[in-house]
């Protein structure tokens, strides 16, 4: 009996170009959301990609999975910031470092941007990452506390509103001065030093008050 070669030689290229398709799809998705943000739609991937909108649909069925595939790598990416951070001999200098770090990149990444700040996109594996960031932010700004240098009434929900100001920055100047966000972050960042700290008018949001602005915020 003799084996049929024609139908395997057909499916492992098939294969091949399923797969180089979709890391076409994912890296002009990186792109596209980089500048857009979560505005950007599937047909705007795949008009960028070159792809058919079909072929873009079929690996991905909606935004939300080509987010998750996109995303959550990037969110783990903000916690090996937050861990290399904790690694800091100086608990200050490290959640400085971890600032600078990651507002550098939420300035430079609209999608970015978007998925850290709100709970309103994505699946599982962005919800997974981003669940793992906060204990990790909670340890870094406790050992700075710890140093008398960060002011005692700065909380982890307070976070991602001080991310949001710098991102609102960062487009509001983007096209006349793209860096110009770096003057009011540092501006931002003195404001948390215990040695300038005047009352705050208003306490921190809740955990519970925060995941509710985030879920829905860009609804």
């Amino acid at each position: 009996m003799t084996r049929d070669t024609s139908r395997t030689a057909t499916k492992r290229p098939l294969r091949r170009d399923a797969e180089r398709n979709r890391q076409r799809i994912i890296a002009s998705a990186r792109e596209v959301f980089r500048e857009r943000g979560m505005e950007t739609t599937l047909d705007d991937v795949a008009h960028h990609a070159g792809l058919g909108v079909g072929t873009v649909y079929r690996r991905f069925p909606n935004k939300e999975h080509l987010v998750d595939a996109m995303f959550a790598d990037r969110l783990e990416e903000i916690g090996h910031l937050i861990t290399e951070s904790l690694d800091d001999d100086d608990p200050w200098q490290g959640l400085q470092k971890f600032l600078w770090d990651s507002v550098s990149l939420i300035a430079e990444d609209r999608g970015l941007h978007d998925v850290m700040l709100s709970t309103a996109f994505g699946q599982d594996k962005v919800a997974i990452a981003r669940d793992k960031v906060i204990p990790l932010a909670q340890e870094l700004i406790n050992r700075a506390k710890e140093t008398g240098k960060l002011r005692a009434d700065f909380e982890p929900e307070d976070l991602p509103i001080l991310f949001k100001m710098i991102g609102a920055v960062a487009e509001y100047t983007h096209a006349v001065a793209p860096h110009q966000w770096r003057r009011y972050a540092a501006l931002l960042f003195d404001s948390l030093r215990a040695d300038a700290a005047t009352p705050l008018p208003m306490p921190a949001l809740g955990t519970l008050d925060i995941q509710d602005v985030m879920a829905h915020w860009c609804r």
